[in-house]
């Protein structure tokens, strides 16, 4: 840059002042010439890898936050708010292209830059070299000031665009239900409203960065003009060679330009960086339990000491101290009121939260100890809403697919696990499934999900699982279970069914601590209202 600028007023000096002509400028033209080539194909070379850079920075970044979203688990921002998730590692992180591609390295740009052409100026001329220092701090600073009040509008459009996802994911999670009871159209009116205010906060932030753009390019005009003037009066009263006043003329621009730049970059890339700081808060979030690198013991006896899970944004959650032993080839029913803590339980024996109180073993070792990737590799776990998941990402879900899970099992074994879930004469190994479970009832569903939790694993976790089933369905899932626990696996369950509480070897009453509306103890008649009181 500093080259070219030196060519081109030596070039148009000797034209116009010393009546060069095209044999004298020749060779230096052509040098400009091949500068101008030169500095195109630097353009393109730092632009190309500007984006490789950035689309690998965006794929890192995004596995990372997926990676650790998931092991948080379903305690964690993807379990509590799966629509920002989303929002974040698609729409989100899409909008970090200017950031990588354009901000990074235009603002190494705007370091060399100013100070190789200051530089260049104070061998040349002095008091323009005095101007440029004094002016060029300005620009960064009127970019902090619209930054900072750039961030708070940024944030806010963030705020409502994961509002509109979370809103829109709900709904129509839940447009069969709405449909049904005639409430679909009335939602017509949220979506509008909250459109309109995502609609309305991105047009205050364009509003700003257009502004912001005027008002650097105003300042940079300004600061170049004070150099011209200067430069200009003196060069009318001979106090400065005309070849070095046009080429400090030439160069002055290239100061500031940088700096203008680094500001409209800023801006085109407040939304991901907005983006990016919510994806960092996930990534930066503690793991609840570590975990550690002892393998997992083959005795897969599981002995929960007096524990407790609270969560802190929950006022009075967690139950009284729990303890039971759980023993391979037994059924262990974890009985209470909806809202007490066995779902938070599960929660803990799969190491998605610590307990407060007390401890968790496996057969000798600690779950604090154990490799957690290998615990859960042993463990089938059913929740309360399973979803379906198919490994391969690139077709339709099969229930193949969605039983298998990528665990590589045969369809053989697939098979046997349909058939101990009652599915086998319902459905076909190749049928395809909609991601929302459509043409599955709720009961099938919940099988299916079942038949999933099975197959080399040795602890089955399973809460409610003959939820929304008829009574047939229900004893040959009941069955399934306690064939299980007779091929040596240790099984616990979340009941509140009779018959699946009377199939069980133990029963572990689960109550909430706080239990002003409810006061469960073995005097009450809810013990004698479960069959199976064997182990209370």
């Amino acid at each position: 840059m500093i080259w070219q600028a030196k060519l081109l007023s030596g070039v148009i000096v000797d034209v116009t002042s010393r009546g060069a002509t095209w044999t004298d400028v020749s060779t230096a033209v052509f040098v400009l010439v091949g500068i101008f080539a030169v500095r195109a194909l630097l353009a393109w070379g730092a632009e190309a890898a500007a984006v490789r850079s950035s689309a690998r920075a965006k794929r890192e970044l995004r596995e990372a936050a997926i990676s650790h979203a998931v092991a948080l688990g379903p305690l964690g921002p993807a379990g509590r708010d799966p629509g920002e998730v989303a929002s974040l590692v698609t729409r989100g992180i899409d909008a970090l292209d200017s950031y990588f591609a354009r901000y990074l390295p235009q603002l190494v740009l705007a370091v060399i830059v100013p100070i190789a052409v200051l530089a260049t100026v104070l061998g040349q001329d002095l008091l323009s070299a005095f101007i440029i220092a004094v002016t060029l701090p300005l620009i960064p600073i009127f970019m902090i000031l619209i930054g900072l009040y750039t961030k708070r509008r940024v944030d806010r459009q963030w705020r409502t665009l994961t509002l509109l996802s979370g809103h829109f994911l709900d709904l129509i999670s839940g447009l069969p239900t709405l449909k049904i009871f005639g409430r679909a159209k009335s939602q017509t009116a949220a979506i509008e409203a909250i459109g309109d205010r995502y609609r309305s906060t991105t047009m205050a932030v364009l509003k700003i960065t257009f502004l912001s753009s005027l008002a650097l390019e105003l300042l940079a005009s300004l600061s170049v003009a004070l150099v011209a003037v200067s430069v200009g009066l003196r060069l009318a009263e001979e106090q400065i060679a005309y070849s070095v006043a046009l080429f400090v003329l030439v160069l002055a621009p290239e100061a500031y330009l940088p700096l203008r730049l680094v500001g409209q970059h800023f801006h085109a890339a407040a939304e991901g960086l907005g983006a990016a700081d919510r994806m960092f808060t996930i990534i930066e979030t503690p793991l609840p339990v570590a975990g550690g690198a002892r393998p997992v013991p083959a005795n897969t006896s599981i002995d929960v000491n007096g524990v407790v899970v609270r969560y802190p944004d929950r006022p009075g959650s967690g139950s009284v101290p729990v303890t039971f032993a759980a023993r391979p080839g037994t059924v262990t029913a974890l009985v209470g009121p909806s809202g007490g803590g066995k779902s938070s339980l599960f929660a803990a024996l799969l190491g998605f939260a610590a307990p407060n109180e007390g401890s968790i073993r496996i057969g000798e070792e600690n779950l604090n100890d154990v490799d957690l990737a290998a615990w859960r590799a042993q463990v089938g776990w059913l929740p309360q809403n399973p979803r379906l998941v198919d490994a391969d990402l690139e077709t339709e879900p099969t229930v193949r697919g969605c039983v298998d899970i990528g665990r590589g099992l045969s369809d053989n074994e697939i098979r046997d696990a349909l058939i101990r879930a009652g599915l086998a004469d319902e459905v076909t190994l190749d049928r395809t499934l909609a991601a929302d479970g459509s043409g599955l009832s709720i009961g099938q569903r919940q099988r299916r999900a079942g038949a999933r939790s099975a197959g080399r694993t040795q602890v089955l976790l399973l809460d409610e699982p003959t939820a929304a089933l008829d009574g047939d369905s229900e004893a040959i899932v009941i069955e399934a279970i306690t064939a299980a626990a007779r091929a040596g696996a240790t099984v616990i369950v979340v009941a509140h069914r009779p018959a699946l509480v009377d199939a069980s070897d133990q029963i572990v009453l689960v109550q909430p601590a706080v239990t002003d509306a409810i006061a469960l103890d073995s005097s009450t008649d809810l013990q004698a209202s479960i069959p199976g009181q064997r182990g209370w």
